[in-house]
């Protein structure tokens, strides 16, 4: 499958001694990363562990204490915008505005983006995850559920070659799951680079190219897919999170 990205390209992302600090409490500390282009990796860690801050450094959602983050070759710091032109980013926060409709939330930051033909491209991306049918509805009638499918919309506006998924299964029915990795794994423009948080051991097994295991702010285990099965990943987990599965 057609990946984006070429050999000449800078990595998609990639980390070096990463560090996140909110007064006394370092929640990342380290944090070495380097993510190439159409690679899925799975981030799994205990409650606390780091796994949402790390998204929201990558999404330049917040800031680091130290280190430096390159988002294909652009420094997080010096080149904020530029970056979010590239990443589409899902968390537990949907950023859509409860008083507008699905549609004018997403012409708002199609509008942001310079998204081309933005009322056709806000109408494919609505069908993509199953809501034309709400699309002129106020957000703030609409379920958790159906607020994030709109959310996964809004990330998958501008064709981002970069999905940044903290947990993005909250909320969402089990055919809405499927939707959504079905939208992921085809990808418009050749398969984009994932980098996705979750608590559930088989899907992100079943999910990833690479698997990390975040504990008290560090990278604690990293491997290939096909280095675990399901029952090996439990063991791994449970080593080097102290919580069992």
């Amino acid at each position: 499958m057609k990946t984006r990205g070429s050999a000449s390209r800078a990595r998609a992302i990639e980390a070096h001694e990463l560090t996140k600090s909110f007064g006394n409490h370092l929640a990342l500390r380290g944090v070495d990363l380097d993510v190439g282009w159409g690679e899925t990796v799975v981030i799994f860690g205990a409650n606390g562990a780091g796994k949402t801050t790390l998204i929201k450094v990558l999404a330049t959602i917040i800031g680091i204490s130290s280190g430096r983050v390159l988002i294909d070759g652009l420094n997080i710091k010096d080149d904020a915008e530029e970056v979010r032109r590239r990443i589409g980013v899902v968390t537990h926060q949907t950023f859509l505005y409860g008083n507008l409709t699905a549609y004018e939330n997403l012409d708002f930051y199609g509008r942001m983006y310079d998204v081309p033909r933005r009322a056709e491209r806000i109408k494919e991306v609505v069908d993509m995850v199953g809501m034309t049918s709400r699309l002129y509805d106020r957000v703030s009638t609409l379920s958790r559920g159906m607020q994030q499918r709109i959310s996964i919309a809004r990330a998958l506006l501008h064709r981002p070659a970069i999905m940044l998924l903290d947990e993005p299964e909250t909320g969402l029915d089990q055919q809405a799951t499927t939707r959504l990795w079905e939208v992921l794994q085809a990808g418009e423009d050749g398969k984009p680079t994932i980098i996705l948080t979750t608590h559930n051991l088989e899907r992100g097994l079943e999910l990833c190219d690479r698997l990390l295991i975040l504990a008290q702010g560090k990278i604690a285990y990293q491997g290939a897919r096909q280095d675990l099965d399901l029952a090996d990943l439990k063991r791994t987990y449970q080593h080097y999170t102290g919580v069992g599965t």
